[in-house]
């Protein structure tokens, strides 16, 4: 009796198991990066189409806020719970490879698919010859500026100079006007990367030729003080390390900042949140020598290696990667495109503000392709923060120099 209940329940069991496969069968999990209130609309709709055009394949979306993404990932990939699909950021993408975890898309990718990208945006995905990734998202960054602050102040241009910089906020800190000449970033994602305008200009790279970090050369140095200089004279927002990227950028939407820097996404904002705010878009200020650099940037979608539905997985991939697509993601997040047809769009063409970041792109640099780059990241992050908060900035950038070391030697 009690062996007649065991198969009965084994039966049972099997039964479910071979459910929960069939639910599975030609399901596709999709663990996405939230950009803005923008970015779960859009992707409701691409499950709608999608499923219509193909019968048996159903989506299921996973919107994920960035500042918790990677860990997700993590979680999950250690659990094996892992999505089919995921949008990372680029950078994090080498550590996925060395841990075997992403597919290589090569299998896939036919020629006439290849040709649709811009290939300064598909070739960080490509390690070693083989491609792990497609460029979701893509942009630069350049400096916004406030036109009406501008005129107010006696200024007449955007500067060229950080010096010229330093000389327009002034200006405007002496309006008196609870207004700021300079928004300054110094808490979480990219706080890091807006002390690197500063270093680049001085013709510093994050990376020395021998591969050790930048941090500890002499440029790096006149960096942190040109920074925690207007923050000593008050040219900045007041509580820097208590502003994140948003923080900043909301502070320029109300017309409190004179000069920020950030991706082409705030001029979609702009226009939805603050359209009566008269705004221009300018390179980033070069150095004393003319040395100037941007943020290149690119976040990735990637298919697992434990992906049970691949085939399904690049049906969609496919799909986000059409003109049509792509045109309705980059125009609705604010970014730049990476499809080339989609790049000859008047949209693109006769836009000043994406012209301006377009015109930075030769000048733009990339997160370094190393294992451990974000915790190398996250150091220079600290040390700035300490900086920004009075630290010396000699003796932090050589403790940060040495940990970013010990992590690259590793």
């Amino acid at each position: 009796m009690k062996l007649a209940k065991w198969t009965v329940g084994l039966m049972a069991g099997m039964s479910l198991l071979a459910l929960t496969a069939q639910a599975d069968a030609g399901e596709v999990r999709v663990t996405v990066a939230e950009y803005s209130a923008k970015t779960g609309p859009y992707f409701e709709a691409v499950k709608k189409e999608f499923e219509a055009a193909n019968p048996g394949i159903t989506v299921k979306f996973e919107v994920v806020p960035w500042d918790v993404l990677l860990q997700k990932l993590t979680t999950d990939i250690t659990a094996g719970t892992n999505a089919d699909l995921s949008i990372i950021g680029t950078r994090w993408l080498i550590d996925f490879v060395q841990q075997d975890v992403a597919e290589p898309l090569d299998g896939y990718i036919k020629p006439d698919f290849k040709d649709r990208f811009i290939d300064t945006f598909l070739s960080p995905s490509i390690m070693e010859g083989k491609t792990y990734g497609l460029p979701i998202a893509a942009s630069a960054r350049a400096m916004y500026y406030n036109k009406e602050l501008f005129e107010k102040a006696g200024i007449a241009n955007p500067p060229a100079t950080w010096t010229e910089l330093q000389e327009d906020a002034r200006k405007i800190k002496a309006l008196g006007t609870g207004t700021f000449g300079f928004g300054l970033q110094g808490k979480e994602i990219e706080t890091d990367v807006y002390y690197y305008y500063a270093m680049w200009s001085q013709g510093t790279e994050i990376l020395n030729k021998d591969g050790t970090s930048g941090l500890g050369t002499p440029g790096a140095l006149e960096a942190a003080k040109l920074y925690k200089s207007m923050i000593d004279e008050g040219l900045t927002e007041p509580g820097v390390t208590s502003n994140n990227r948003e923080d900043v950028q909301n502070l320029f939407k109300q017309g409190k900042v004179g000069m920020m820097i950030t991706a082409p996404f705030l001029s979609n904002q702009i226009k939805d949140e603050a359209p009566n705010l008269k705004y221009g878009v300018a390179a980033i200020p070069a150095g004393p020598t003319g040395a100037r650099g941007t943020y290149g940037v690119t976040d990735s979608i990637i298919m697992f290696k434990n992906s049970k539905n691949k085939d399904e997985a690049w049906k969609l991939l496919d799909f986000l990667f059409t003109t049509e697509q792509r045109a309705k993601f980059t125009q609705g997040e604010g970014f730049l495109p990476v499809n080339k047809e989609e790049a000859k769009m008047d949209y693109y063409v006769n836009n000043a503000d994406l012209a301006a970041f377009t015109a930075l792109l030769p000048d733009a640099r990339f997160a370094p392709v190393i294992p451990g780059w974000e915790e190398v990241a996250q150091i220079t992050s600290d040390a700035m923060q300490k900086i920004y908060l009075g630290g010396d900035p000699e003796a932090g950038l050589k403790e940060a120099a040495a940990k970013a070391n010990a992590v690259i030697k590793k």
